[in-house]
């Protein structure tokens, strides 16, 4: 079993597709996932595993006024996506 840790990571994560959102940086390896109206839907923070960095992706839930959990993807891209995706 790994031991997962918070960890600030150099810059905001490049998405390499076409995305219709915005990284905005919130905290040392944690950012806001906006749409393009300025809403935020979700937040991207990066986790240290080992020596490589994994994303972990929550997507906000009006109703309840939190967060849920999506899980942790190897690429920004993928839990930008799921973020976007997830209802």
């Amino acid at each position: 079993m790994s031991t997962l840790l918070e960890t600030p990571t150099p810059g905001t994560p490049h998405l390499s597709r076409a995305a219709h959102v915005r990284l905005v940086p919130a905290a040392p390896g944690l950012w806001r996932i906006t749409e393009r109206g300025g809403r935020v839907i979700g937040h991207l923070q990066a986790i240290r595993q080992g020596d490589d960095v994994r994303f972990s992706a929550r997507r906000f839930h009006a109703p309840s006024r939190a967060f849920r959990e999506l899980g942790e993807f190897w690429s920004a891209d993928d839990a930008v996506e799921c973020v976007t995706f997830a209802r």
